[in-house]
């Protein structure tokens, strides 16, 4: 614990609220405003408010306290920018969940007209973007250039972003102002295999290569006119061979394909140049760790986790890097990935909460080592339940930051898989209550059809009987009318006898 000297030193070090958010102390922040510092003050070199800053730096706990005093998620800075572009600019994924819940609008725009979807897609941040459809950000909005997302992505070489777009929905052959189609942006950029990855996904192979934009330039044109040889030999191949050289996954995940094959030099080129991330997942949530793990390729091992690749991340089947390994039997690779999964800050006192040294030497109450333990007195007890409470409180505060970092960094925690399952069983559940009610809507529309059919015959059945009977009255009337005849005529006779 901090004394009250301390805590007012700390105080001295901060000029300004945008210090104290850069720290990610929420203490000294909303001390600084409570004593008359503006909620929205702008600072002098960036021209960001708080909020801005927060969302800028990552400063999850600071952003959250802002919201919740009322900051003003709509700011913008002189190029545009709100808090959400900025979040996703720098990929501060959480910050920019938290303003969205807030109401933060993801189809703002800055002075060029991107909103915050075009600027995840232009700086490489995948999460940040699917946050954002999630959300339900525009997967084909326009810029000012016209330039949709996918445009930007093409251009600046993101190949997990464009995968991303394009399972979304993006439209690989929609073109900018000057007839640019995604494909002709990435090849006058050299990204090859953003290039091949469009060149997989539009309709024909002509379709694409021979497109031609406002200035009648082909994408081979562009990688001609900027020296992109990689992607003219690329071209080539294509044109003869007449199909693509490689499989739709290899397309889409290069770098997991790399790995597989112990291929380092592609995994670092494609790592360091932004064009996949080194945590990313394939579609079945295996990451570029989970590939190296599986063929035991030791250096790409040691470059994937010395550049911080994420080691606890699980795929669709629930297994680590270390599970992949220890599963072929890989027993260098699992010794390389063990010490990475294990708490290396933590002695092995601690981690062996059984032993008695360690209730020895932290005095935990009710530890059997020494009988005082047993005869505390009422204060002694009291105290120490407070101290036991107060732990938990930091233990779960510790927990949740953990929580919020690990989320970031791609991990699902149990609760979040017991969800997707609960999820999964209420959607099996809708579709299957779906389909009862399908089947019986086609039923009763059945039924109403048979029930007009019989109505339609009782209709019939009564009009005959109407016609049968008139036709009876009409044949009695004619029987009547002929006896009375006869019975005239009959009468008639014997008077013209007597006369």
């Amino acid at each position: 614990m901090m004394t009250t000297a301390e805590v007012v030193k700390k105080k001295e070090n901060y000029t300004s609220v945008h210090e104290a958010v850069k720290a990610g102390d929420v203490d000294q922040l909303a001390s600084m405003i409570k004593s008359g510092a503006s909620i929205n003050e702008v600072d002098v070199v960036h021209k960001f408010t708080p909020l801005q800053c927060a969302a800028h730096s990552g400063s999850l706990e600071c952003l959250r306290w802002l919201l919740w005093q009322g900051g003003d998620t709509t700011r913008a800075t002189g190029r545009g920018w709100t808090a959400a572009h900025l979040a996703a600019i720098r990929g501060q994924h959480a910050c920019l969940q938290a303003l969205l819940r807030s109401g933060a609008e993801a189809a703002a725009r800055d002075e060029r007209g991107c909103t915050a979807a075009h600027l995840a897609a232009a700086h490489g941040h995948p999460r940040t973007l699917r946050s954002l459809l999630r959300s339900g950000a525009d997967v084909n909005v326009s810029d000012r250039n016209d330039w949709k997302p996918v445009h930007y992505a093409a251009f600046h070489g993101r190949l997990g972003c464009l995968q991303l777009l394009v399972r979304w929905g993006a439209c690989v052959d929609d073109v900018d102002n000057n007839g640019n189609l995604p494909a002709h942006l990435a090849a006058a950029e050299g990204h090859l295999h953003c290039f091949k990855f469009l060149v997989g996904k539009m309709a024909s192979l002509t379709h694409t290569l021979k497109a031609r934009n406002d200035h009648g330039e082909t994408p081979r044109d562009l990688a001609e006119r900027f020296y992109k040889d990689r992607i003219l030999q690329y071209i080539d191949g294509v044109e003869k061979e007449k199909e693509h050289p490689e499989t739709q996954e290899v397309l889409a995940f290069p770098a997991h394909d790399a790995a597989f094959k112990g291929d380092l030099v592609v995994v670092r080129r494609l790592v360091r140049s932004g064009v996949v991330n080194i945590n990313e997942r394939d579609n079945k949530g295996s990451t570029l760790l989970h590939k190296a793990a599986e063929r035991g390729h030791i250096h790409c091992l040691q470059w994937l986790l010395e550049t911080g690749a994420d080691c606890d991340i699980t795929n669709d089947a629930g297994e680590t890097p270390e599970d992949v390994a220890k599963r072929f039997r890989h027993l260098a690779a699992v010794e390389l990935l063990t010490p990475r999964t294990a708490n290396d800050n933590s002695s092995d006192e601690e981690l062996d909460a059984n032993n008695m040294k360690f209730f020895e030497t932290h005095g935990v109450e009710g530890s059997t080592d020494s009988k005082e333990d047993l005869t505390l007195d009422k204060a002694e007890k009291r105290n120490a339940r407070m101290r036991a409470y107060h732990k938990i409180k930091e233990l779960q505060r510790l927990l949740e930051i953990a929580y919020s970092n690990y989320r970031q960094l791609g991990g699902v925690t149990e609760e979040e898989k017991k969800m997707k399952k609960e999820e999964r069983k209420v959607e099996k559940a809708v579709r299957e209550l779906e389909a009862q009610l399908e089947y019986e809507r086609v039923r009763r529309e059945k039924l109403e059809s048979q029930l007009d059919d019989y109505r339609a015959e009782i209709n019939q059945l009564r009009q005959g009987r109407g016609k049968t009977r008139t036709a009876s009255a009409a044949s009695a009337e004619a029987e009547t009318m002929a006896k009375s005849c006869e019975d005239k005529t009959s009468s008639s006779k014997p008077a013209a006898q007597e006369e």
